[in-house]
């Protein structure tokens, strides 16, 4: 078994890439990285019990030289004795299409395949050819980006797929897990092209692949040699290990982060999504912060770079109520709450305000008028001391409510699921409270125990009633003479 071989089957072992009957499809483009991966892992199937078969992605960029590799893949498969499988796509229309470069086009082509041979189940692991100088390069040039350690971590050794979403959660859970993984990535190109001239085997040459247009190119050719030629002599090793630090530091901030932003995050009912608890967040270190804004962004599908979240932190420094976000999106700061507001989403901030009795208000948030008018005090059963303590608002997470005539008090969602309340209206729907108790909920009145002839209690009325002055919109809480006419609801 030659030295390289070796060195791989100890790295295949260690990140526990093949368990014995993995059925692994090698991505071969005809390179010499990738012709070496596919005639290395047929030197090791036996002892590692694999199926292999080889897998060629035909680009269409560069006419009858892609469909020579293409042949020479095939060709190879054969000799190998394993199956071919080959896939193609045009790189220029889905770059054309997708607004990317060509190198990202390819690249994501390239995986959509990958994900489709592993999620219709025809291997469970696709092996990919990089190696440590991928991973030197990808890391500087990265670095070069402004990343972070997650950026640092550079190319994974292996890489979870998951299943196909149109199935059903209890049929993946009978199906194995699927990888992408690299066998090569602590091995050196030298290394590699040495041991297929060791074996007398010959590769594609890619020209593409030297021309300067392409930044990768550029690294790889110019600026690499330069750095270890003045710098360091191993830049590649140690931008490789640089790399291997990154990961496990990723892997250990990951679980810690999942867990602060459990317990920042608010189940805003009212608001449909998460909220995040603005205090929670300021406790915590500045690495842990930005770590958790970053990971909810990701939860709700808004990745977030540096320079976004730290907008959002001065944000909260501040007395700034909202920041802009790419997408069209906002954060959406609102007292001690912070949201992330999707495009088209208007913000809904909670309003409150205090209700005297007797007295009326004009609520601008929801455009009503709203009453509470003393009825004729008899035998009572509500603390008349709270009257003045009345806080009119729109309901939150947590709020529950006692309707009359219930037996018992119902959270006010549930309540408002069964009104047939939805969207904007049900995120702002009013309530009283006194102190801690509600008292009035609009649609269904006062609450149990508040009314009938032996109570003595504040009556709430609710009517629509235009702005004062006419106009569109008064100052928030302001305070309008009682409306004369029309029935109210309470």
């Amino acid at each position: 078994m030659r030295t390289l071989a070796q060195e791989v089957l100890r790295y295949l072992r260690e990140h526990r890439m093949v368990p014995p009957g993995s059925r692994v499809a090698v991505a071969v483009s005809g390179g010499a990285d990738s012709v070496a991966l596919l005639r290395l892992l047929c030197e090791l199937k036996e002892e590692l019990g694999l199926v292999l078969s080889a897998m060629h992605f035909n680009h269409r960029l560069r006419g009858s030289e892609a469909d020579a590799d293409e042949q020479f893949v095939q060709e190879l498969a054969a000799r190998c004795q394993v199956h071919f499988w080959r896939q193609e796509g045009d790189v220029r229309e889905h770059a054309a299409a997708s607004h990317t470069s060509i190198e990202t086009a390819a690249r994501q082509l390239r995986y959509q395949c990958f994900t489709k041979l592993l999620r219709e189940r025809m291997c469970d692991r696709v092996a990919t050819a990089h190696t440590l100088d991928d991973q030197a390069e990808t890391v500087l040039m990265r670095t070069v980006r402004g990343a972070g350690t997650r950026g640092l971590a550079g190319i994974y050794p292996t890489v979870r797929v998951s299943g196909d979403p149109t199935e059903a959660d209890s049929t993946l859970l009978d199906k194995p897990a699927t990888f992408i993984i690299r066998p090569l990535l602590q091995s050196r190109r030298d290394d590699v092209e040495s041991y297929l001239k060791e074996l007398g085997q010959d590769w594609r040459e890619d020209l593409s692949n030297r021309d300067p247009q392409f930044t990768r190119n550029r690294v790889r050719h110019d600026l690499m040699p330069r750095l270890a030629g003045h710098l360091n002599p191993r830049v590649r090793e140690a931008l490789a290990q640089l790399a291997d630090i990154a990961r496990a530091e990723e892997d250990y901030w990951r679980t810690a982060t999942e867990a602060a932003l459990h317990r920042a995050s608010l189940p805003n009912e009212t608001l449909e999504k998460t909220c995040l608890s603005v205090p929670a967040l300021q406790a915590m270190p500045v690495a842990l912060q930005r770590r958790v804004l970053r990971l909810w962004g990701e939860h709700l599908g808004l990745p977030l770079e540096f320079c976004r979240v730290e907008e959002i932190r001065r944000m909260l420094a501040s007395d700034q109520s909202n920041a802009a976000l790419p997408h069209d999106w906002k954060a959406v700061r609102d007292r001690d709450q912070l949201r992330l507001c999707p495009p088209g989403e208007e913000p809904v901030s909670n309003y409150e305000h205090t209700l005297t009795v007797p007295g009326s208000l004009y609520v601008p948030e929801i455009h009503a008028l709203v009453e509470a008018v003393i009825s004729q005090p008899r035998k009572t059963s509500f603390d008349n001391t709270t009257w003045d303590s009345l806080t009119l608002r729109n309901w939150r997470p947590g709020d529950r409510f006692w309707p009359d005539r219930a037996p018992s008090p119902k959270k006010v969602k549930d309540l408002l699921q069964k009104l047939g309340i939805r969207g904007r209206e049900r995120k702002l729907w009013p309530v009283i409270a006194s102190r801690e108790r509600l008292v009035w909920m609009r649609g269904l009145g006062l609450a149990h125990g508040l009314s009938g002839s032996d109570a003595c209690y504040p009556d709430i009325l609710v009517r629509q009633a235009a702005p004062p002055d006419g106009h569109s919109k008064a100052p928030r809480g302001s305070k309008i003479p009682r409306a004369v006419s029309g029935d109210g609801v309470k």
